[in-house]
């Protein structure tokens, strides 16, 4: 084959790439599901073209027709386009201090299965942990295969400082410094990338991914803080639609934000930060109670049962913790000038009772609080939106690039 075959094959695969990019976003981003017709009016493709477009991703199991909706006048309408439930899925992990989780997404958003498994992990190795997360995520592939689709990728949420090669550089309330995760997993086949399709494995700050999951569950809200609120705090911050991730990609350390300098020792190594005023361990030990004391479910629960039956010890801790956290979120609006901070993780679950406290501090602290108060809410995906934003992750690689879903099928 001659230099100019091969540049003219490149260009070829190189449209047909964007092609399948074009046509895929625009019928995951219809709110009606769109005729061929339609797309190839508002994209300006010929109808051949999108018409062996779709012919594709109907093959690749990525795009199914739906009859069209009945209508009046001359002519047959067109089958209308949507993404299919039943090709490509995403597998969104989870480590955290006091638990592990899994969950499956479709490639339409939908969550086909998730389960949380309750430990804490503190005392156990980072070897063991990702055992116990490769049995989890064995099980998650297991439901996926009953149901039908098959998972493209995984993506796993870590509380901590984790590099571009998934090195998880430091994760104090794990205990974990500079654990090479996929060097960890390799051999692991539900995590391990295979000529079968087993899917491969991102790692990322689980607040990062919490922040992207409810960017993409809220339409509309392109400015935010998320606050994941365990046994650690993290922030996901999001500007203008694009995750902030910071020069080295370790942006969003709000547990580690001082509150008070002279206040208690930190896991970190400092003293008074945010974690040790409105951190999980935190307010049940304001709240007279311990994690001994619970039952299997999860602390924010017990804690919010217990504020909603009145209890006086358990509302105060909220509104000590509302009001730390009210004091550390003001500092990041007054900075970033953001419109919207939303509660997540364990803080969903305690919304009703943080939300005053932390809305009070805003108020007096923003400057711009005046004539532009900042939003407070509980996050869309409640406690799962790490795990679920992991899962969503990869739906979204798949969406933005299906060529690469296509290849591995061929």
């Amino acid at each position: 084959m001659t230099s100019a075959n091969i540049a003219g094959a490149v260009r070829q695969g190189s449209l047909r790439e964007l092609n399948l990019a074009v046509v895929l976003g625009r019928i995951a981003a219809a709110d009606r599901p769109p005729s061929r017709a339609a797309i190839a009016a508002d994209t300006g493709l010929t109808r051949a073209t999108v018409s062996a477009v779709v012919d594709d991703l109907i093959a690749g199991r990525m795009v199914a027709e739906v009859d069209p909706e009945p209508r009046t006048g001359a002519g047959r309408p067109a089958r209308g386009l949507r993404l299919a439930a039943d090709g490509p899925a995403g597998l969104g992990l989870e480590i955290n201090v006091d638990y592990l989780a899994a969950c499956v997404v479709d490639l339409t958003g939908t969550v086909r299965h998730h389960e949380v498994r309750r430990a804490d992990l503190r005392p156990v190795s980072p070897t063991e942990a990702l055992v116990r997360l490769v049995e989890l995520a064995g099980r998650a592939r297991a439901a996926a295969d009953r149901l039908g689709i098959t998972l493209a990728g995984a993506t796993l949420a870590v509380p901590g400082l984790v590099d571009a090669h998934g090195l998880v550089r430091l994760a104090p309330n794990l205990g974990w410094r500079d654990v090479d995760v996929p060097a960890l997993l390799a051999g692991h086949p539900p995590l391990t990338g295979t000529v079968d399709g087993v899917p491969a494995l991102t790692v990322d700050n689980e607040a990062n991914l919490a922040a992207l999951g409810e960017l993409h569950a809220v339409p509309g809200t392109s400015s935010f803080l998320h606050v994941s609120g365990e046994i650690g705090i993290g922030a996901g911050i999001v500007l203008d639609g694009t995750l902030f991730r910071g020069a080295r990609g370790w942006s969003g350390e709000l547990g580690h934000v001082p509150v008070d300098p002279a206040g208690p020792g930190c896991r970190c190594g400092g003293r008074g930060c945010l974690e040790t005023y409105a951190g999980q361990e935190a307010i049940l030990g304001a709240a007279g109670l311990s994690g001994a004391d619970l039952p299997a479910d999860t602390a924010a629960r017990r804690l919010a049962d217990l504020a909603a039956a009145g209890d006086p010890a358990t509302r105060a801790a909220l509104r000590a913790a509302g009001t730390a956290l009210g004091v550390a979120v003001a500092g990041v609006v007054n900075l970033l000038d953001l419109d919207t901070v939303v509660l997540g993780g364990g803080y969903a679950t305690l919304a009703r009772w943080l939300r005053p406290p932390v809305a009070t501090e805003l108020t007096a602290r923003v400057l711009t609080a005046a004539w532009s108060p900042v939003s407070v809410r509980a996050a869309a995906l409640g406690a799962e939106s790490a795990v679920v934003g992991g899962a969503g992750a990869v739906v979204r690689q798949i969406v933005a690039r299906p060529s690469g879903w296509l290849g591995r099928r061929q």
